[in-house]
């Protein structure tokens, strides 16, 4: 795998943080946080991906009016209280 040099800022309290997390880990601060970089940017995607795939079914037309959902949930609700009693 290859890799590239980022420089970040960051504050001096989470440097040290850093810093002992490191020491306690026995791992390079480039190592942690190249492993938080990483799990930042998948979840920030995730959650953009989704978003865009949203926007999608909107543009598509494939989205049900909120009254109607709610209804739809209501309905399995009771239907699933009944089957409880």
């Amino acid at each position: 795998m290859s890799s590239t040099t980022m420089t970040i800022r960051v504050s001096t309290d989470l440097k040290e943080r850093l810093d002992r997390l490191a020491a306690d880990t026995r791992r390079s601060r480039s190592f942690l946080a190249a492993e938080a970089v990483e799990a930042y940017v998948a979840r920030e995607l995730a959650i953009v991906d989704g978003i865009n795939e949203a926007l999608g079914d909107v543009r598509g037309g494939r989205t049900i009016a909120h009254d109607d959902a709610m209804a739809e949930l209501n309905a399995a609700i009771d239907a699933a209280e009944r089957e409880r009693r």
